[in-house]
């Protein structure tokens, strides 16, 4: 399985999933003409679009790309994005090129999903993630209740620690600046800032990120350190979600 990534817009990731024999998924297409020229160029055969949420910036170019190839349109149930040949739900298992395990993720979206490629032989899963979670952070609460995103976020978080991470938008040095003003004396965190700066600077994309590397350095996924709920003077039996909660809020501000 080979994963192309395409930046698109200011900071968007369009993914591209290819198998040996020439057919390819796509993920979250925001625009057609970059995976349209590429597809005709390696001769691909497009069979699906996979669509993790609603938002415009991750569906704009699949009007465009389904009426070229007729692939498939997969997405949760949402009227607001249209052509869906496929509504999914959690847990589901697509048998597309590889078998993919829908991951049902409201809290960005109430339509949000994530798709966990599973694990093969001497090969990790890869999950996409869409605004759910991004490299060292998350995306923001639009409507729905802070629990709901946390309980999302635990579900990813429960995925082995090998499994690599596609998120939707390039985030990570915003994410880890915003890490280091609850943990300033974290080195391992100051390295990885500095790791960051480094691929940006050299424009190159920090994805994908890994599980473990997600439950090491995301605060959203480290509700229970009591480090970060000592900078956010929140008592050590305060429940996760409400942790989670205060984590957003300033992270909205920052």
């Amino acid at each position: 399985m080979k994963v192309r990534i395409f930046p698109a817009y200011e900071d968007n990731y369009i993914y591209l999933i290819e198998d040996e024999k020439g057919s390819a998924i796509l993920i979250d297409p925001s625009e057609a003409r970059l995976v349209l020229e590429y597809i005709k160029q390696q001769s691909l055969t497009l069979t699906a679009i996979l669509i993790t949420h609603s938002h415009a910036d991750h569906t704009g170019g699949v009007e465009t790309i389904k009426t070229l190839t007729g692939c498939l349109v997969v997405s949760a149930q949402s009227g607001s994005i249209g052509l869906q040949d496929l509504h999914v739900q959690d847990g589901q298992i697509l048998d597309l090129l590889f078998p993919i395990r829908v991951l049902s993720t409201p809290g960005h979206t109430l339509d949000s999903v994530c798709y966990y490629v599973l694990p093969s032989p001497g090969q990790p899963g890869s999950l996409f993630t869409g605004d759910c979670l991004f490299i060292h952070g998350c995306g923001r609460l639009m409507g729905q209740p802070s629990q709901v995103f946390w309980q999302s976020l635990q579900k990813l978080s429960a995925l082995p620690p090998e499994t690599l991470v596609y998120c939707g938008h390039e985030y990570t040095e915003e994410n880890c600046r915003f890490a280091l003003t609850l943990e300033p004396n974290n080195l391992h965190l100051r390295q990885r800032l500095e790791e960051v700066r480094r691929q940006t600077k050299q424009g190159l994309p920090t994805v994908p990120s890994s599980i473990g590397l997600e439950k090491t350095f995301n605060p959203f996924l480290r509700t229970e350190s009591e480090s970060i709920r000592r900078a956010l003077a929140m008592p050590p039996e305060a429940p996760g979600w409400q942790v989670f909660a205060e984590l957003r809020r300033r992270k909205d501000r920052f």
